[in-house]
């Protein structure tokens, strides 16, 4: 596989990720630590959102916003700036971390950055083998060049709903579960509801019951039912950035040229002051 052709792709199939292993990609694994200790691809990093994101509420779905501590942290889990970056995760049964992880990387710079439809087990059926024991990196030279074509920040994204007042072509979609889309607070959201005018389209409705993405016919046609075309302006969020990091991944994948993804999302929106930060709710 041609690493140039990377600059577009954002997901992989397990086979693309054979011909990626082959080049001596950086792999990183964001299924939960056992599910790792019980057996990994080899050269593998272990790595969670958390450890490049704010520590301390109502920021944590934010990343690091110290640039230099944020490449130390990316360097020491070996990313460098042209070896491609191959992401496994266990999307049957996550948050979307694998593409929380891929969102990252392009906006912080990296352009080879993807990860693999299926995950762990896909790669597993494909015929590559798995080992135990702990991988240690290689430190990596990333030097992060960060963009927002893909992140939006709270008061931007409030000034884009204004102004969607006006024009109409702005979708804002939640990805969440429809309990939490109605107003009932899951993971410690301050208050409860969604962003006004947001549309639903929770993440996992993107695959099937293995944690395959549906095939992109079908995707585009669930999108194009909510009035999203190719040229719509998106912005995606959830609760802390990281199941609409993983919408926002296979958007853009799909060739969506306009999708941003707020971070902050429902952590940092609905701990903001009620009278400029509104949320709405479904009728009970």
């Amino acid at each position: 596989m041609n690493q140039d052709s990377l600059a577009h792709r954002w997901v992989v199939s397990a086979e693309e990720a054979k011909e990626l292993i082959k080049l001596n990609a950086t792999l990183l694994d964001v299924r939960n630590s056992i599910s790792w200790l019980l057996g990994h691809i080899s050269g593998a990093v272990h790595v969670t959102w958390q450890q490049f994101s704010q520590q301390q509420s109502p920021n944590k779905g934010k990343l690091i916003e110290n640039t230099e501590i944020l490449q130390e942290k990316l360097r020491a889990v070996g990313i460098c700036n042209n070896q491609p970056v191959v992401v496994l995760g266990n999307p049957a049964h996550n948050f979307g971390e694998e593409g929380r992880i891929v969102w990252m990387l392009r906006t912080l710079g990296h352009s080879q950055a993807v990860f693999v439809d299926g995950g762990h087990s896909a790669l597993v059926k494909a015929g590559v083998p798995i080992v135990w024991g702990v991988t240690q990196p290689k430190p990596g030279d990333f030097l992060v060049q960060r963009t927002s074509l893909w992140e939006i920040q709270r008061d931007e994204l409030k000034a884009n709903l204004s102004a969607k007042e006006i024009s109409q072509n702005l979708i804002v979609i939640d990805t969440r579960e429809a309990r939490e889309y109605a107003g009932t607070p899951a993971y410690g959201e301050q208050r409860g509801g969604h962003l006004p005018g947001a549309v639903h389209f929770y993440f996992q409705d993107l695959k099937d019951a293995k944690g395959n993405l549906l095939p992109r016919d079908q995707i585009i046609d669930k999108l194009e039912r909510l009035g999203i075309q190719h040229h719509t302006p998106i912005i995606t969020y959830c609760t802390g950035g990281i199941r609409s990091a993983f919408f926002t991944a296979v958007l853009v994948d799909l060739g969506f040229n306009h999708v941003k993804n707020y971070a902050g999302s429902m952590w940092e929106w609905s701990a903001s002051p009620e009278n400029h930060y509104p949320l709405e709710s479904e009728p009970k």
